[in-house]
């Protein structure tokens, strides 16, 4: 069994609940509120800004430069292409630049980017790709498992669209390869650290769902809204 094999069957059930939540179903079904997806779309262009950059300090880890130049390479094109889709996707929910400036994340987008960028200061190259793996590859799942879904709402089926696309699903892959290449040059407990960083990255990919359902606030917001009702 590959390293990322074990790693996702050590995830299996995180990942199940991933596939099956009902902020995906309601993508795949089209009967998701736009509201809600307006909510979510706005916590992904944070999380992607951030995102981009833990690319960049993985490539700076790494000591061949072929795999610096892919990872860096990856990083502009995936946010390119991510943020350009969120982008029309901004345009079509109405999204103003005043939204965007006011925007404060959400506990779960904010802590999630924060384990991020702590396997960014403080792991090694390994480390890195582990945390930012489940990423890419819950996303290529669903568009693989929902490649099939006709949801009547454009925007839900160019967001399935996307990430059943043979380009996410071949960047996606080089990303499994690569986290495969290094487990082999690691010990066991250097492999126990990468999979914590991989594990913790896969709940947080779950709980994303859940505060993008849910409109997850700091609990000093929801006070302040308990008191103004």
């Amino acid at each position: 069994m590959r390293f990322s094999e074990s790693l996702r069957e050590e995830t299996k059930q995180s990942w199940e609940l991933s596939l099956n939540h009902p902020f995906v179903q309601g993508i795949v079904n089209g009967d998701l509120p736009l509201e809600t997806f307006k909510n979510y779309i706005m916590q992904d262009i944070y999380y992607l800004k951030h995102y981009g950059k833990v690319h960049a300090f993985a490539a700076a880890h790494s000591d061949d430069f072929h795999v610096s130049a892919k990872l860096a390479e990856k990083a502009k094109n995936t946010a390119e292409a991510e943020l350009t889709v969120h982008k029309e996707h901004a345009e079509i929910l109405r999204i103003t630049d005043k939204e965007m400036e006011n925007f404060k994340p959400a506990p779960t987008a904010y802590a999630y980017t924060s384990h991020l960028y702590r396997a960014a200061l403080s792991g090694s190259l390994a480390q890195i790709v582990a945390a930012m793996l489940p990423c890419y590859w819950l996303y290529a799942d669903i568009g693989l498992k929902y490649k099939d879904a006709k949801p009547e709402e454009k925007i839900y089926k160019n967001w399935l669209n996307m990430y059943g696309s043979s380009w996410f699903q071949e960047s996606t892959q080089e990303m499994i390869d690569l986290l495969d290449e290094l487990a082999e040059k690691a010990g066991a407990a250097e492999k126990e650290k990468i999979k914590e960083q991989f594990i913790i990255a896969k709940e947080y990919e779950l709980a994303f769902w859940e505060m993008s359902y849910t409109f997850e606030t700091w609990l000093s917001e929801k006070a302040m809204g308990k008191v103004s009702v």
